[in-house]
């Protein structure tokens, strides 16, 4: 088992203990940190892993977590890992959630947004998945046509307001307030099931309480998929929701009559600011060593173990 699932195993049981772990980890400081520094880092844990108060020991469990997959040892892309999620993906959803006033700058934010989604879900996979970690044609398809439809129905609000004249001021409050909540949940659970979808057909590598490999189980995959696609549907349906309440009640207030141009720019504030606490909220829903009861794996790999649990490596 890779040091960054024992580590999860040893720290993140619960939520708060993987809540606080996050926050120490998503340091954009270290998103530019080079292939050596993070071999380096490595080198340390295997030798010192468990001095966990010293210094040095700490920055290398913190770059080692956030930079390196568990599954392959690899460092991941730079704007692919983590702690680049907030600082890439903000400017992307912001400008997805504004009023446009055309069809074909939503699309481009649209595209922009759900293309970096993909590329991040299939970034931090379960690699154990992936044939020689290698992407397949029929993965690259699934791929490229989940961030086709997701941008076409990103775009939808805008598409219907604007192809059907929407005039009424309650349809379009509707489609730029309210619909957006829903869809853009169901479309980042969507990207999760459909870029991983590898996992749940070919199963993923679990483990026993010792750390040794059991087999490959097509269920810990599906199950692996299931809990990150509830992770990012919450992540950006509470994004797209907090923003869109903050704007209506403030249109009840006086002072917000008086200033409507005030409202831009307190949507685009607390959008960030809301994106950027619901990422590690988001990823600490669930353990990154999931476990899985024995029974509910196949039965040539029950057999083989005597352990009431199995653990696999989630993703994020």
């Amino acid at each position: 088992m890779d040091p960054n699932l024992e580590y999860w195993q040893n720290n993140g049981k619960t939520f708060l203990s993987r809540l606080r772990i996050w926050l120490n980890i998503l340091d954009p400081s270290s998103i530019l940190s080079s292939d050596v520094e993070i071999n380096n880092a490595r080198s340390l844990i295997r030798r010192d892993g468990n001095q966990l108060k010293d210094e040095k020991v700490i920055n290398a469990w913190k770059l080692s977590l956030c930079s390196v997959h568990a599954d392959t040892g690899e460092p991941i892309s730079t704007v692919l890992r983590p702690q680049a999620f907030l600082p890439v993906s903000a400017p992307f959803v912001i400008a997805s959630l504004m009023p446009h006033k055309g069809v074909t700058p939503a699309l481009f934010w649209q595209l922009l947004l759900h293309g970096y989604c993909a590329g991040f879900n299939y970034a931090n996979r379960n690699a154990t998945a992936t044939p020689e970690n290698k992407l397949s044609t029929k993965q690259s398809l699934l791929i490229t046509g989940t961030v086709a439809y997701s941008t076409f129905a990103g775009a939808l609000p805008q598409i219907i307001i604007k192809r059907l004249a929407v005039s009424s001021s309650s349809a379009q409050a509707f489609c730029r307030s309210v619909l957006p909540v829903p869809l853009s949940a169901c479309l980042a659970a969507f990207s999760v099931f459909v870029v991983r979808s590898e996992e749940s057909e070919n199963g993923i590598k679990v483990f026993d309480s010792s750390g040794n490999p059991v087999g490959v189980s097509r269920e810990a995959g599906y199950k692996a998929v299931k809990e990150t696609a509830i992770s990012r549907a919450t992540l950006f349906g509470t994004t797209a929701l907090v923003p869109n309440l903050m704007v209506l009640l403030l249109k009840r207030g006086k002072l917000a009559k008086m200033n409507p141009v005030m409202f831009a720019p307190v949507r685009h504030m607390s959008t960030a600011i809301v994106l950027g606490l619901m990422i590690p909220v988001s990823f600490s829903l669930f353990p990154q060593l999931g476990k899985i009861k024995k029974e509910n794996v196949e039965k040539e790999l029950q057999i083989l173990t005597g352990d009431v649990e199995l653990y696999y490596h989630r993703g994020l």
